[in-house]
């Protein structure tokens, strides 16, 4: 049975403290999310990935009321689904993440709110574990 992350290079793993990685170009200091070999402002090519830490503050939100169509791919079913919220989370590199929030009642997101990365499990994989994917639950305030 084995974890691995939907796609490589979207964060550390494994790793006791998973970080999400990004790119950042070195001629402009552009930085993308995920990592991208060429900058997506300038277009030099040779961005180089750099963490992107696992905390943020929430920038904006929604709640998804309704399983995703294709090519969404999980687990989930029309029976199974819940509720789960989306939001932006602003990282200390300035740059904003969409991301899945372990959150889904909305009285209790609110923008600005701390953020912690978490990895989970998002859908099987052929080599009878999950495939992970990153998502972010609320750090409580500080």
């Amino acid at each position: 049975m084995t974890d691995c992350p939907i796609h490589p290079n979207l964060f550390t793993w494994p790793a006791s403290n998973p970080v999400l990685l990004g790119g950042k170009c070195p001629r402009c200091g552009e930085v993308s999310f995920p990592a991208q070999s060429s900058c997506r402002n300038c277009g030099h090519n040779d961005s180089n990935v750099i963490e992107l830490g696992d905390r943020g503050s929430l920038w904006t939100w929604t709640i998804q009321n309704f399983l995703p169509k294709s090519p969404y791919v999980s687990d989930e079913t029309v029976e199974t689904f819940k509720p789960y919220g989306v939001g932006y989370v602003e990282m200390p590199a300035g740059i904003r993440i969409e991301s899945r929030l372990r959150i889904s009642d909305p009285n209790k997101l609110r923008i600005g709110m701390p953020m912690k990365l978490i990895i989970e499990k998002f859908s099987s994989n052929d080599q009878g574990g999950s495939n992970l994917c990153f998502a972010f639950d609320s750090l409580g305030d500080s």
